[in-house]
């Protein structure tokens, strides 16, 4: 199964709609986002995938966040989520609670850990878990994605354009 994580996109429907495509384009079949969604418009952004979400710091309507991704069928994990997909356990969280963030990298319980807040890509791999942080599609020097085949535990960070 090979997914997309994509974070920070501070409700900027603009800068996501590329990377909205180029998930089209890389087949992907379940979405991750890290959080600082934003707005309700990112959320109908990702209608045509299983998609899971987390909050972030700067998500202060999270009530009409929960309304939109309930009813596109998506999972709200509110700040943390805890998941399998493709027989691999995941933790999903936005990164600003640094030290839940530490304690999950250092636990060796997850296959993947995928955080945001950076603004920066990162991949670590370490006892075992790979460590992620896609990038951001608002604020970056560079607008980033990153594709995940759970078969391989490959990553491919991928650069979008903004436009």
């Amino acid at each position: 199964m090979r997914i997309g994580v994509v974070s920070d996109t501070h409700g900027h429907v603009e800068f996501a709609l590329p990377a909205v495509e180029l998930l089209r384009q890389e087949d992907v079949e379940q979405v991750l986002h890290c959080g600082d969604i934003g707005s309700t418009g990112i959320v109908r952004l990702f209608a045509d995938w299983p998609t899971h979400f987390v909050f972030g710091n700067t998500d202060d309507r999270r009530e009409s966040l929960i309304d939109a991704m309930s009813e596109l069928g998506h999972t709200c994990h509110h700040l943390f989520g805890d998941f399998e997909l493709a027989g691999r356990r995941i933790a999903l969280l936005h990164g600003h609670e640094t030290w839940r963030l530490s304690e999950l990298i250092s636990c060796g319980n997850y296959d993947l850990v995928c955080s945001g807040h950076t603004h920066e890509r990162k991949l670590q791999r370490c006892n075992g878990t790979t460590i992620l942080n896609p990038g951001a599609l608002h604020r970056a020097r560079q607008h980033t994605i990153a594709i995940v085949d759970l078969a391989t535990m490959d990553v491919d960070h991928q650069t979008v354009d903004a436009g």
